[in-house]
């Protein structure tokens, strides 16, 4: 049997006609690529897709998979065979960081669902990935003078070996106003060890005629082409500007395109085991919507069921009741999508009319609830000409889960309390985590082989075992080994940052690291005005004998978040005053990285000693990030937010740095919070703010600073002023930063922090969340 190393030399040879040494890094990425397909075999997708076993199908407007070539041959048991044939071609392992990741989502929502499927199929689990194919992912991100830039991220520009065309699986999508196809793109999902290789199946919308040649040979060179740009503006870009009607069109174009020929889909393959009796439907699939933005999904099964299969909306209704859950990803109002109806009928007209039968029944039962008529209003789904979306998946679902203890807390008691009211046993918590696979193995080998040496290698699949490492805390000898790792992940960061934004720093700095992002919830301008309050503090005399320090940013803002790229405006800013005075440079650094995205994720992570995870109380659902930081050995300074709560519970609070407002404390004090007299009365406070607008800094007569000063102390029409509470927590939060910055110079037992920090991680690894899913939700 031929070997992977042997395949990989045979593709090189008769495709490229080069060899090992030669090759270029386009070349030997594809020849690595598919040999290791090579090992999966051509049937992975029907093997998926087929079977006796229940299959979770996981609806998901976003999979950040990232760069796939090194996890998928970790995954598969090839990376030794990998390594040792570039180390015997005298090839750096690390050249297929040239190569662009699969940026095919945001932030935490696509990352989290690429770690489900990663550890669906490390679990031995049936679950499959359904969501579109991108042209463009979300964007690159570059900076000109401080300004967020935007330009197309085309991913695929050296191909895309890891993906099969499935031509004949393809479905047909119509919207009031033209058809689309849809061609399936298959991926493998590799659990590790190969224990099962799933599904990720990305739809591509193709025009039914490509081109018209009359209209063409008429001189119509425009219309001639149409079909064609109108299906490919479905699968350009992730999450397309929607601040006008045409922008909101084409995201609900996409949602329908995913959400249609998925279920098109996996109707035809239940079909061909079933036939035309759906009396098992729901024991052959379940469902889970990834927020909702696959909502859509819920009307388009009764649409195809009833029209399509002729079933009873009765019937079709319990199907779906049986086979949906939602998870619910935040109370962020603009996340809570409604679709005016106007535009919903504009684009599929034959599908609203199934919402309506939905909100019928939902009026039904509310009667049947004795629910007082004046009480009603609250769970309408269609109500003063919009659909809402997170009403409809509630009630047409079995299941809505939060993703964090604190999260589903708020769901229960406050966001979506009337709803909980009527349905308590559908609400559960699942738990955000991470894969281990990618975040520690992979991204982080030092501290894998140190972790294996002392424990075994049994976390690979079951972090829990990570609370075994915990018999070493004390162990001097541990901890410095410890220290030593970090130490090498801090100096492979900082070449990479020399290398990718042509900035030096020192690793002999603490790394105090903001990764996420760019939202201001998030708070990523509160970690500003504190660096400026630090700044200023040192410049002073105020703060002594302050430890080197590096504050790193990686966030993207929305195309069309005109706040949140005046807040990176501002960072860049702070980071050319504090950068070029000679009074600090031996004190402070600010960075803010380009492009930050899965593969810098790798490189951040493992050299971070502090975690940023600063969002306001109640804001931040769960949060990964916070548990890929942990997991590599960092304290956490933020709030009792998210998953925080949950990994100081685990870690300790004393390994950790926790301040500001909890919960219940800004609930108390919402409806009587005075921005403006904490300002007034803190001179402290007002010296950063007023940075704004006093002309230390430069926003290039766009007005973004004013904006972001306006909003803090008189607020906007939507919102009151500081809405997000920055200037309350402002000193506590710095306060909590000088508080780190005395403990790290005792190095011995800020390390011994983070190493207990590791030691405690085992509870955020995404098999126990699928676990959770799976054993409570899809019964798989």
């Amino acid at each position: 049997m031929t070997s992977f190393k042997e395949n990989v030399v045979e593709i090189l040879r008769l495709d490229y006609e080069t060899d090992m040494k030669q090759a270029s890094t386009v070349e030997l990425y594809h020849a690595v690529s598919r040999a290791a397909m090579l090992s999966i075999g051509k049937e992975f997708s029907n093997e998926a897709t087929s079977g006796n076993e229940k299959k979770v199908c996981y609806l998901s407007a976003e999979f950040l998979i990232g760069r796939m070539v090194y996890n998928n041959l970790l995954n598969l048991g090839l990376f030794h065979q990998f390594s040792e044939l570039m180390s015997e071609s005298g090839r750096d392992i690390r050249m297929f960081e040239e190569i662009e990741d699969a940026a095919l989502g945001n932030g935490g929502l696509g990352r989290l669902a690429a770690c489900f499927l990663d550890s669906g199929a490390t679990n031995g689990i049936r679950l499959n990935g359904y969501g579109i194919r991108y042209k463009y992912g979300l964007f690159k991100q570059y900076f000109e003078d401080g300004f967020q830039k935007e330009t197309a991220d085309d991913w695929t520009k050296v191909g895309d070996p890891w993906s099969i065309r499935n031509e004949e699986e393809s479905v047909r999508v119509d919207y009031k106003d033209f058809s689309v196809l849809a061609i399936p793109y298959d991926m493998p999902v590799i659990g590790y060890g190969k224990k099962k290789i799933n599904l990720l199946r990305l739809w591509q919308a193709e025009p039914i005629v490509n081109f018209h040649f009359d209209l063409f040979n008429d001189q119509k060179y425009e219309k001639a082409a149409k079909d064609r740009v109108e299906a490919e503006a479905i699968c350009s870009v992730l999450y397309p500007n929607d601040t006008l009607d045409a922008g909101k069109k084409l995201r609900l174009r996409q949602q329908y395109f995913f959400a249609s020929a998925t279920l098109q889909d996996i109707i035809r393959s239940y079909k061909r085991k079933y036939k035309d009796n759906f009396a098992h439907f729901s024991e052959e699939y379940a469902i889970q919507l990834n927020d909702t933005h696959p909502v859509v999904a819920i009307p388009e099964l009764l649409r195809l069921l009833m029209e399509k299969e002729g079933l009873t909306f009765a019937k079709a209704f319990k199907i779906a009741k049986e086979t949906f859950a939602y998870t619910n990803h935040t109370i962020m109002a603009e996340a809570l999508e409604k679709w005016g109806i106007k535009l919903f009928k504009s684009i599929i007209p034959d599908v609203y009319k199934y919402v309506v039968m939905i909100q019928k029944a939902l009026l039904k039962e509310l009667t049947t609830f004795k629910v007082k008529e004046e009480d009603k209003k609250q769970y309408y789904i269609i109500d003063e000409e919009r659909i809402h979306m997170a009403r409809l998946a509630i009630f047409s679902s079995h299941s809505t889960n939060g993703v964090a203890r604190i999260h589903t807390d708020i769901l229960k008691n406050d966001a979506l309390k009337e709803w909980y009211a009527l349905y308590p046993e559908r609400f559960n918590n699942k738990t955000n985590g991470i894969t281990q696979r990618r975040w520690l193995a992979l991204s982080n080998m030092e501290l894998s082989g140190f972790i294996s040496d002392k424990i075994g290698n049994a976390w690979i699949t079951d972090l829990t075992n990570l609370k075994k490492l915990e018999a070493f805390k004390d162990d001097t000898n541990v901890i410095k080994q410890f220290n030593d790792i970090k130490q090498i992940k801090k100096t492979q960061l900082a070449e990479f940052i020399k290398q990718n934004e042509g900035i030096t720093i020192s690793p002999d700095f603490m790394f105090d690291i903001q990764v996420k992002r760019l939202h201001e919830y998030k708070r990523q301008l509160l970690n500003a005005f504190s660096i400026l309050d630090i700044y200023y503090g040192i410049k002073e005399g105020r703060i002594k004998e302050f430890y080197p320090t590096v504050f790193i940013f990686g966030a993207k803002a929305a195309p069309g978040y005109f706040r949140a790229k005046g807040i990176i405006k501002y960072i860049n800013e702070i980071a050319k005053l504090v950068n070029n005075d000679v009074d600090v440079k031996d004190k402070l650094q600010v960075v803010f990285v380009q492009n930050y995205n899965v593969s810098y994720g790798e490189k951040i992570f493992p050299a971070a000693d502090v975690s940023e995870q600063i969002s306001t109380a109640g804001t931040e659902a769960s949060g990964t990030g916070n548990m890929k930081f942990m997991l590599n050995g960092a304290v956490t300074l933020g709030t009792y937010d998210g998953a925080n709560v949950e990994i100081v519970a685990e870690a300790g609070e004393d390994n950790n740095y926790i301040f500001g407002a909890k919960v219940e404390e800004i609930g108390a004090i919402k409806h009587t919070y005075n921005s403006r007299k904490l300002y007034e009365e803190n001179p402290r406070i007002k010296k950063v703010v007023d940075t704004l607008v006093d002309g230390t800094f430069d926003d290039g007569n766009t007005g973004m600073f004013k904006e972001l000063y306006t909003s803090i102390l008189e607020g906007a029409s939507w919102h009151q002023p500081d809405h997000y509470y920055l200037l309350l927590d402002l000193i506590p939060y710095i306060e909590a930063k000088l508080r780190v910055n005395e403990d790290y110079k005792d190095m011995y037992k800020f390390r011994r922090k983070c190493f207990i920090n590791t030691c405690n991680a085992g509870k955020f690894s995404s098999d126990r969340t699928i676990k959770d899913y799976t054993d409570d939700i899809w019964h798989a």
